[in-house]
């Protein structure tokens, strides 16, 4: 792998290019997603149709062969391996448990003067969820985004994901049963958002758009925020390590890769004050590259990618980190919390040697739908609150009013609102 230090002449120009790794082609991306998005706000089903043909490689006759049927979910899940049954619902009982702590309540305040005040939580009425379906199929990414919503008490939950060659993964049917979907399309990519955005005769709008998705879903979702609300603007996945000397080569290496089989615009990222550490996992990568069914992505992906960035020290290294804000973040140290208080950035942190990031993609609890590209720095990972809204409670009593009316009055007289001042004037008479 590449190696940069930190004491190069020109590693800060070396590491500001890394900074700028999440920064997406979205605006060419944005004028060819602006037509699809138009034509199915005012074509409906006939556009889609002509996408899906285009895009996906097949063509439906009619409306109803957009949807999935409940049928065809059932049978997928009643043909599921046992052990794959047990993993689902292993899994689904970890993230529930963990996004259930999640969960703001409603409260009320009660003020001495009889004034109450407070906040009412409720769900969306509902969801759209995208489920992406181009280099892989990622089941785990519905149960990352239903259990949420399920958590948060939405009623109707809508999931849209590409079928190439109309052929869907028998493990997402299985699973769109498993968190008991009732709404599923055979619709992908732009196409998708814009269908769940607006509504069409077969797909209804909904409130809030989430999930994973490639360029032309990310600048999708950007341009219908307003008309619906959605997570993040995600890009490339990405992982970030900060390991010492005594970190295990064999696990660098191998959780570096776990990302850049993804996709060749993953980025993997290594920073260690150790130069013994630096070299044998840059050697690790490559022994491993040879053994991956994903060999072609990966190898792509590390070469124009990855990075293994050696320090002076570990507080440089963690401050590097800082500015990165990886997507996924490993601390491979002898003792990981003693760094933790010094992480402000990172999407999902992964601590210690026996931690590796895909038990995180898959079974740990916390959410996998994370921030990419340094957003970390103000997104949070998706959660039960990116399925709800909250509501301001304010009564008023006679004797609070009068209190702090006056004061009221004041600064509306003073913004020049007359009718403002008027209306809490009256009932201070």
């Amino acid at each position: 792998m590449r190696q940069i230090h930190t004491n190069d002449i020109n590693f800060k120009s070396q590491f500001n290019k890394l900074l700028q790794r999440g920064s997406i082609e979205i605006d060419n991306a944005s004028k060819v997603v602006s037509n699809i998005l138009y034509e199915i706000k005012n074509q409906g089903n006939e556009a889609l149709k002509k996408d899906i043909k285009k895009f996906d490689n097949w063509i439906p006759n009619c409306d109803e062969e957009l949807e999935i049927t409940c049928d065809i979910m059932k049978k997928a899940y009643d043909e599921l391996e046992p052990n794959l049954k047990d993993a689902l619902q292993l899994a689904y009982n970890r993230i529930k448990t963990y996004h259930e702590k999640q969960k703001p309540t409603s409260w009320l305040d009660f003020e001495d003067n009889g004034n109450i005040l407070g906040q009412k939580v409720t769900p969306v009425d509902c969801a759209g969820l995208y489920i992406p379906g181009g280099k892989a199929a990622y089941p785990s990414s519905l149960l990352m985004n239903a259990i949420p919503a399920i958590v948060a008490g939405v009623k109707k939950i809508v999931v849209c994901t590409p079928a190439p060659y109309n052929e869907l993964n028998s493990l997402l049917l299985a699973t769109m049963h498993f968190c008991g979907i009732k709404k599923a399309y055979k619709v992908g990519g732009a196409s998708a958002v814009a269908a769940m955005a607006y509504g069409t005769k077969t797909i209804p709008k909904v409130d809030v758009i989430t999930g994973p998705g490639n360029i032309f879903v990310a600048a999708a979702k950007k341009l219908v925020f307003g008309e619906v609300n959605i997570d993040m603007i995600a890009g490339p996945s990405e992982i970030g390590i900060l390991a010492d000397e005594s970190a295990d080569c064999n696990f660098l290496a191998i959780d570096l890769l776990s990302q850049a089989e993804h996709d060749e615009m993953a980025s993997s990222i290594l920073i260690t004050p150790s130069q013994l550490i630096a070299d044998e996992t840059s050697k690790k990568v490559y022994e491993w590259l040879d053994k991956l069914d994903r060999k072609k992505i990966a190898t792509c992906s590390i070469k124009e990618r990855g990075v293994i960035i050696v320090t002076k020290n570990m507080e440089e290294a963690v401050n590097l980190m800082n500015e990165i804000a990886p997507e996924h973040l490993e601390i491979m140290t002898k003792e990981p919390f003693d760094l933790l208080p010094h992480i402000k950035h990172a999407g999902a942190i992964f601590m210690g040697r026996y931690t590796p990031e895909p038990i995180g993609d898959y079974i740990a609890g916390p959410n996998h739908t994370l921030p990419t590209g340094g957003t970390a720095k103000f997104y949070s990972p998706l959660g039960v609150e990116n399925f709800l809204k909250k509501s301001s409670i304010i009564c008023m009593s006679q004797n609070g009013i009068k209190e702090i009316g006056h004061e009221c009055a004041i600064m509306a007289r003073a913004e020049g609102l007359g009718a403002h001042e008027s209306s809490v004037l009256e009932r201070l008479k």
